[in-house]
């Protein structure tokens, strides 16, 4: 018991340490709530606008557990796909695209 209360006591003087902080923090969310809601869109206009949108992303995600439940993964393929992310990542030598006359190739000096 006595480490509960020391974290609380801890926690009580951290609170009392950064009050003003936290009184700014608050003071900043509620007035960008208070903004947002005044200023912004209704939420129904929002969805009335993106429910297209909002239908195909459920669509897919539901197609794509269907999916993954029919058939799952085969075992070896978390190894699939790193040669093309290491490939995207810039991690990939370019030596063996070039052939070795253009790997060698003299720049003439300046006259």
């Amino acid at each position: 018991m006595t480490t509960t209360t020391t974290t609380k006591a801890k926690l009580g003087e951290l609170v009392w340490e950064h009050r003003l902080r936290a009184a700014a923090a608050v003071a900043l969310l509620a007035a960008a709530v208070v903004s947002v809601s005044a200023i912004g869109p209704r939420l129904g206009a929002v969805v009335s606008f993106f429910w297209p949108l909002l239908v195909s992303t459920a669509f897919f995600l539901v197609a794509m557990t269907v999916l993954l439940r029919i058939s799952p993964p085969p075992a070896g393929a978390d190894d699939s796909g790193k040669e093309l992310v290491d490939f995207v990542a810039g991690s990939h030598h370019m030596d063996h695209f070039l052939p070795e006359a253009c790997a060698t190739v003299e720049v003439p000096p300046e006259i």
